[in-house]
């Protein structure tokens, strides 16, 4: 384990390497306890760099068998090799071959980076520092090569031989019980890409006919029974391959892409080239397994992987500060491509309500970083909503900001000039720049300041001048290592919406760059006026989220419940919506603190009731309508001092007011929706049922006996997985006495399979009440599950840490002090894992003062933990700064 202070690492410091590789050729002798790696790299001296420079190469619990130059052994004095890197002292001055034979032990690798054992078969996950932990090398993004890799295997044991690129050759080797596979990548990548599988799998195949008539095989790998779960992720994998296509003009350049699905698996999936590599729950699917929003998982991941195959892959990264290069610009890719398939203004909530979410609390916490970080300790710490959900904010940002048409050219230019290149931020922006004419250096500042922007917005409408004047100021408040910030660039898409609830026809305005219905904002405030205005408007702003920023409205109530109504733009009615049951929750959460008694606003409850029951309106739209903010969502609104038992009690009174006085339009719903029809994971089927669900729950939250018995009779007789689990997170959630019985026979049902416990497990640990750290606890010793699952740790031990607030936040600090047990006990097996789940703890300053004291103590615990992982120290330190 890496137990060293790690020295920061700094964007400012980037050199190229001293050397450059120009072929890699890899020979895999796979054992369970003993492989043998050897591997013949070809090195030659960058322009600049003095003959007979030391070669330094990277390593990580590496054993050196034996290391030749130009195939003559290398004189102990000739090189220094430890566990953590290989130095050649005099290099030839010409290019040379190093050959490096490492031995690995693939069982013991608990870590699941570079070569370890999973399920009985041998895999590979080298990013972002993988690699190293099969041979030494020159392990970074920037250093390019061609590679082709030999695997022998046990026969019996591993039948299939996969890695990156085309298959060459195969066949057994004489006089063993062996054989061998030779595969090849044409395309120069660098070692975060290698991929590499052996064993026995079963294989759905297929093919898909590119735009220019070339056929590419398809192949999906799973454990052997899972093959009739594939058939949803092979037509997403067709389907994402046919969109980027025709949205982004990106064909696939290998004549097979296969994926390998896989159950230990420290992320959700690894775009490999050729070889993606998929944590199982991202490909497995049927009805009875799978929910529709694992259906909506699948379909998403598969494209984002594929879609790496260019925004990734052919152009990768120069260095890792240029994450978001590759991340942030995929998922805009893979939300787009979602969008595109099901619906659109209800994908855009889905991915704002996991921004704020997940983002917002990061922005706004002591692990606050900017999308592209100037310094990291940690690379694998910095995979992170801010990389990934605001990296992908800020390319929608772009697109907003220079147009449509600017954003296709500028997109064209990036992959025409940079196929094949390790590129950065500004060599992807500089394309934009060109293609649309405009000066986009203070858009930098969306890459380089930490932070989520608020924006203040205020109206005063003066009716004998015909006048609407609406004052915008932008602040961003300071965050680690950036106490000043700079005014950023927001594109504002507005609406002016009128007494009838129409959008305003509007001829003048003034006092900013405005461009058919967007404001662009560049200045701390601004002034703007609009002409020619007959009646008083009600401002719609920042439709379709169009800027990552965090509003403050300062309109009255009766405005915003208008735009509930009323407004055009899906998501700023679904937003109004949202800001209103935001307000009854801080209320109620501070009134119930103060040891009063809240209150409902009957006019929002109408408007809901409106809005559940308009037969117009999407179903999946109308569910979103009746989700309430959760309590993380409501901690973060209060800001400081946060109680979380007092938000706990806000949230469980507003739903039960709200599941009480909407019970009319509520079983309206559910004598529309709530028969059970013909399943089909289809955009409609899933909103319909999300519809029903939704207003099912709500229904229960009441209390009503006969609600409560529906939701028992629908976990009874459903035919799917989605209303399956539905109802029997109702059941847990809103206390009913038939939950435990519900749960056994749950977990009788599915106990077979993986991750429908996962399901079983977090439904237990998101449970209200103090009883559940004692459930968790226990669950942490049944059978089902391994603290050397991810999917089980995360599924347990994470949903309980980030996803029920009330019971992590213990007024005891019992909670805390739980997880920090876990983070200790996985940072000896897997750090990446256990530094995940530390991320929990980063809003632990908004708590009140006693739990605020307690989680700094189970803070403190971690750090001071002789030999601490980097991993774990670089969050666990964060966390305290």
């Amino acid at each position: 384990m890496r137990t060293d202070i790690a020295t920061p690492v700094r964007l400012a410091d980037y050199t190229p390497s001293a050397y450059a590789i120009d072929g890699v050729r890899l020979d895999f002798a796979l054992d369970i306890a003993a492989s043998v790696v050897t591997a013949e790299i070809g090195f030659a001296r960058r322009e600049g760099t003095a003959a007979g420079a030391p070669l330094v190469l990277d390593g990580d619990e590496l054993t050196l068998a034996s290391l030749l130059v130009d195939g003559v052994e290398v004189p102990a004095d000739g090189y220094t090799a430890a566990p953590d890197g290989l130095t050649l002292h005099t290099p030839p001055a010409e290019p040379f071959t190093l050959t490096i034979v490492t031995r690995l032990n693939p069982s013991a690798n608990t870590k699941l980076m570079g070569l370890y054992r999973t399920g009985g078969n041998w895999c590979t996950q080298c990013e972002a520092e993988g690699f190293r932990r099969i041979t030494y090398f020159l392990d970074r993004p920037d250093v390019l090569a061609v590679y082709t890799v030999r695997i022998e295997a046990p026969l019996a044991e591993a039948p299939v031989l996969l890695a990156n690129g085309n298959p060459v050759e195969s066949g057994p080797v004489p006089g063993t019980d062996r054989h061998f596979a030779v595969w090849h990548d044409p395309h120069p990548k660098p070692s975060y890409l290698f991929a590499l599988v052996a064993g026995d799998l079963g294989l759905v195949e297929d093919s898909f006919v590119t735009m220019s008539g070339r056929t590419v095989q398809l192949g999906i790998y799973v454990e052997h029974g899972n093959e009739p779960r594939c058939g949803y992720a092979m037509d997403a994998l067709k389907r994402s391959m046919r969109w980027d296509e025709t949205a982004f003009g990106r064909e696939y350049d290998l004549d097979v892409f296969n994926i390998v699905a896989v159950s230990d698996f420290n992320m959700g999936a690894m775009e490999n080239k050729g070889l993606n590599v998929f944590n199982d729950k991202y490909v497995l699917a049927d009805q009875d397994v799978a929910t529709d929003q694992d259906y909506g998982g699948i379909e998403a991941v598969i494209a984002h992987e594929y879609f790496h195959n260019w925004t990734g892959n052919r152009i990768t990264c120069r260095d890792w500060f240029q994450l978001c290069l590759k991340e942030g610009l995929t998922v805009f890719r893979d939300q787009e491509f979602t969008a595109d398939m099901r619906s659109r203004p209800v994908k855009r909530i889905s991915d704002v309500r996991l921004l704020r979410s997940h983002q917002f609390p990061e922005d706004g916490g002591p692990l606050a970083h900017s999308v592209r970080p100037e310094v990291y300790k940690e690379i694998s710490n910095f995979y992170t909503a801010t990389i990934y959900e605001k990296g992908s904010e800020v390319i929608r940002l772009l697109k907003t900001l220079i147009g449509d048409d600017a954003f296709k050219a500028g997109m064209d230019l990036y992959f025409d000039r940079h196929d094949g290149d390790a590129a950065t931020i500004e060599d992807f922006v500089a394309c934009f720049a060109e293609a649309s004419g405009r000066d986009l250096s203070q858009f930098m500042l969306w890459y380089r300041q930490a932070g989520t922007p608020v924006l203040d917005i205020r109206d005063h409408y003066d009716p004998v001048r015909k006048e609407y004047r609406l004052t915008l100021a932008q602040t961003l408040a300071p965050s680690p290592g950036q106490p000043t910030k700079l005014p950023m660039v927001l594109p504002v898409r507005f609406g002016l919406v009128g007494p009838n609830g129409g959008d305003m026809a509007i001829t003048a305005v003034s006092g900013a760059e405005v461009n058919g219905d967007v404001i662009v904002l560049d200045q701390p405030v601004h002034e703007i006026v609009f002409s020619g205005i007959g009646e008083r408007p009600v401002p719609s702003l920042l439709r379709g989220f169009s800027a990552p920023v965090r509003p403050v409205f300062n309109l009255p109530m009766s405005d915003i419940l208008f735009l509930m109504r009323h407004d055009s733009d899906p998501f700023n009615r679904w937003q109004s919506g949202s800001t209103i049951a935001m307000y009854l929750l801080t209320a109620a959460a501070q009134t119930f603190a103060a040891g009063g008694t809240p209150e409902i606003d009957p006019a929002y409850v109408a408007a809901l009731g409106e809005i559940a029951g308009d037969e117009g309106l999407d179903p999946a739209f109308r569910a979103l309508m009746l989700a309430l903010p959760q309590e993380n969502d409501i901690a973060r609104e209060i800001g400081d001092n946060v109680d979380p038992d007092a938000v706990a009690r806000a949230y469980r009174f507003v739903r039960r007011e709200l599941g009480s006085r909407l019970a009319a339009s509520l079983d309206a719903v559910l004598g529309e929706y709530g028969q059970s029809a013909p399943y089909a994971p289809d955009a409609a089927g899933a909103g319909r049922r999300a519809l029903a669900n939704a207003a099912l729950d709500l229904r229960a939250a009441s209390g009503d006996p006969e609600a409560i018995f529906a939701v028992v009779e629908r976990f009874e007789t459903a035919t799917n997985m989605t209303d399956r689990i539905a109802a029997l997170s109702s059941l847990v959630q809103n206390g009913a006495t038939e939950a435990p019985r519900a749960l056994a026979a749950f977990y009788e049902r599915f106990s077979k399979v993986p991750l429908v416990v996962d399901k079983w497990l977090a439904v237990q640990a998101a449970a209200p009440g103090t009883a559940t750290l004692d459930a968790v606890k226990a669950l942490t010793q049944h059978p089902a599950f391994s603290f050397r699952n991810p999917n089980r740790i995360r599924s347990l031990v994470g949903t309980f840490a980030s996803g029920n607030p009330a019971a992590f936040g213990r007024a005891d600090g019992a909670g805390f002090d739980f997880v920090a047990d876990v983070v200790l006990r996985l940072d000896e097996t897997n750090p990446q894992v256990a530094a995940r789940l530390l991320v929990s703890f980063r809003s632990w300053r908004s708590l009140e003062p006693g739990r605020r004291a307690k989680a700094q103590a189970a803070l403190e615990r971690i750090v001071a933990k002789p030999e601490l992982s980097r991993d774990v120290r670089d969050i666990a330190e964060r966390s305290l700064a």
